[in-house]
């Protein structure tokens, strides 16, 4: 599986997972799978990757702004967060140029440029990604808050669980992958 490089500042998580643990206090997040796109100071953002919303597709966003459906299958439309769920954004790998983006890895961007739906709608646009709606925002020291709490486990993220996954599967997955078994784990912390 391809890891996605460490995150660029040292305190950064941005390039990395957010994974809802079973002690999650926020139903909203229950066995959510959250990739970072930005944390510094100011804050941090990112998206859900494995909450696809199965009440529109994405060829209807396409017809609803008057663009062409390609003859191919369509990836689903992804809930990214609770904020500002009219916001569209592309997660993508980075094998597709586009001006205003946001690297968060060496193989990973994010942009909200309406050029990439319009070249995904004429067959184009990047060979990779999730459409998703919303995002998930947390203010200055707000994420350092929720992680002391046990709420979350921070994880290197995976590609192959971003884009190539089934959805179903990912929570488990992204855990898995460094050996914690997250049906079952626990924040209790135990002394000899």
């Amino acid at each position: 599986m391809k890891k996605n490089s460490p995150p660029p500042e040292s305190n950064s998580l941005a390039g990395s997972f957010l994974v809802s643990t079973p002690q999650m206090p926020d139903p909203r997040f229950e066995e959510h799978v959250i990739y970072i796109c930005a944390h510094n100071a100011e804050g941090a953002m990112g998206v859900s990757v494995n909450r696809p919303n199965h009440i529109f597709s994405l060829a209807e966003i396409l017809q609803g702004a008057n663009l062409p459906v390609p003859d191919k299958i369509l990836p689903p439309v992804y809930i990214g967060g609770p904020v500002e769920l009219e916001s569209a954004f592309i997660l993508y790998l980075s094998d597709y140029y586009v001006e205003h983006k946001l690297d968060i890895s060496d193989t990973v961007s994010l942009t909200r440029e309406t050029k990439v739906l319009e070249d995904i709608a004429r067959g184009g646009g990047p060979s990779t990604y999730l459409f998703i709606l919303g995002y998930t925002g947390w203010g200055p020291g707000q994420l350092e808050n929720e992680l002391v709490e046990n709420g979350w486990l921070t994880l290197p993220a995976n590609n192959d669980i971003i884009f190539d996954m089934a959805d179903e599967l990912k929570w488990k997955a992204a855990a898995m992958q460094y050996g914690i078994d997250i049906a079952t784990f626990k924040d209790d912390i135990g002394y000899a």
